[in-house]
């Protein structure tokens, strides 16, 4: 909160931001964990991302993974890549069913929106990371696989702490009546978290503005 009034251009002590959220009851949402379990995969590359979390330049190593939103009666599957160099996140996609078609279609945005050749990409061993044609395509753009331990969430901790902060910080789409609006609301957050919502290991700069700072 006090980097955020800083931003605003209010210089303000820690104590005394701290001071006034207690008295006026405002407090961060606590984001719970979740388990998750692995299935029975079909090709399995080793770890080489080993949670090493840091890339020294943009399109070296990405992330992948896909999490579920509900609405009304009904479940939605987003698909995201991320680039591990500043946390952007670099290709998404919606879907009303958690299939191939989904993550393939992400995948081929990423190739559409960044250089791949050489790049690691790293996911769960969900059936759709660990498919045939999923792996022919990564090795058609000249990719190199790697895979998290089989049911071990913390293997791909950045994209999981992403799909918690977009689920906290629009508490869970509550607001969402429609899929247009499911989708729009997913489609701003995406935007501020890239281009507004600063991060303590990217020197207090969202993820597009620390590539374009240190581009300069």
């Amino acid at each position: 909160m006090r980097i955020a009034l800083q931003k605003e251009g209010l210089r303000i002590n820690h104590k005394r931001v701290y001071r006034l959220m207690k008295e006026l009851n405002i407090q961060s949402v606590i984001r719970k964990k979740r388990r998750y379990f692995g299935t029975n995969p079909s090709v399995v590359h080793p770890n080489r991302l080993n949670r090493k979390f840091q890339t020294q330049s943009p399109n070296q190593v990405f992330v992948t993974d896909i999490t579920y939103v509900a609405l009304e009666n009904q479940f939605y599957y987003l698909s995201v890549v991320q680039d591990l160099y500043n946390n952007e996140i670099v290709a998404w996609k919606v879907s009303s069913r958690n299939d191939l078609s989904l993550v393939m279609d992400t995948v081929e945005e990423l190739q559409r929106n960044r250089t791949v050749q050489g790049a690691i990409l790293h996911s769960d061993q969900g059936f759709q990371y660990t498919s045939k044609q999923y792996n022919h395509w990564m090795e058609k753009y000249g990719m190199l696989g790697s895979h998290s331990r089989k049911g071990n969430c913390l293997d791909n901790a950045c994209i999981e702490s992403f799909f918690s902060h977009l689920k906290t910080e629009t508490f869970y789409f509550s607001g969402c009546k429609t899929e247009e609006e499911l989708l729009q609301t997913i489609a701003q957050y995406i935007w501020f978290y890239n281009h507004e919502r600063f991060q303590k290991k990217l020197n207090q700069c969202a993820p597009i503005e620390y590539r374009n700072t240190l581009v300069a």
